[in-house]
């Protein structure tokens, strides 16, 4: 098979890497990790590019492939799983960082297209989002240890919301002070929860996201509703509860500025 197309630290990964082992086989991906915890994702196009995924251009089941125990080995832009090899050298470089200074400059744009989504999801609390949406970061770090790993999953649901909201505080404040706050945030919430959902979150507080937020992202600032909406549907497809759960925090940090701002002509 080869690469289609990967993140940069896709390639760090692969030549810093002396033993990697495989975390989770699904049907059209499969999780690895390496010696310090990090994770690098093959994954179809189906599922397409994010911060720590390598596509390849064939759509097959991993599950009839692989099992847990297969020889991972990498050598010469080869990387081989069990009786699969891939070849990354010629893997186009994909940028997971969206473009936060043009979003920060739409974040009028972007506020009004939230304003107008009908989507609601209250199973947790204000806390979060309210401490991201004025940059408090000391009630950010309490909000999180309450909610970092919090649920079932691989990627569990407190993790899922604490990392929208991260990619709401991109959005609603400068580059450089969403930087320190998602940082600070990813380096409480990944010691609590599991590999992978430590992984997103990391690559969250680098400003990272997968493809999918990139395509919504690029919806609400062109104030298209039926991209918006379709780019929304995307996103709700994730798993079963992970695209639901990491809307509701990037919604709910949306909500909770405006709230503040109509409070203040009060």
């Amino acid at each position: 098979m080869n690469g289609l197309s990967c993140a940069p630290g896709v390639k760090q990964w692969l030549t810093t890497t002396r033993h990697p082992r495989i975390l989770h086989i699904f049907d059209r991906a499969c999780n690895l990790i390496n010696e310090r915890g990090e994770v690098l994702s093959i994954v179809t196009r189906e599922i397409g590019d994010g911060p720590f995924n390598m596509v390849v251009a064939e759509n097959i089941s991993f599950f009839s492939d692989l099992h847990t125990e297969s020889r991972i080995s990498i050598a010469d832009s080869r990387l081989t799983l069990g009786r699969l090899i891939i070849y990354t050298g010629n893997a186009q470089l994909w940028n997971p960082c969206p473009d936060w200074n043009r979003l920060h400059t739409h974040r009028d744009t972007i506020v009004q297209q939230i304003a107008q989504l009908r989507f609601t999801n209250n199973q947790f609390s204000d806390s979060l989002p309210s401490a991201v949406a004025i940059a408090d970061l000391p009630s950010c770090l309490t909000a999180t240890r309450q909610l970092a790993g919090l649920g079932i999953g691989l990627t569990p649901s407190g993790d899922d919301f604490i990392m929208g909201a991260m990619y709401a505080a991109w959005i609603i404040h400068p580059p450089e002070a969403a930087s320190v706050l998602t940082r600070e945030i990813a380096n409480i919430a990944a010691p609590l929860t599991t590999s992978l959902s430590a992984a997103w979150l990391k690559a969250a507080g680098k400003g990272e996201a997968g493809v999918l937020w990139h395509d919504f992202f690029g919806a609400l600032v062109s104030a298209n509703t039926l991209r918006v909406r379709e780019t929304l549907k995307n996103i709700l497809a994730v798993g079963e509860t992970s695209g639901a759960d990491t809307l509701a925090g990037f919604t709910r940090v949306f909500n909770s500025l405006m709230k503040k701002s109509d409070a203040s002509y009060e």
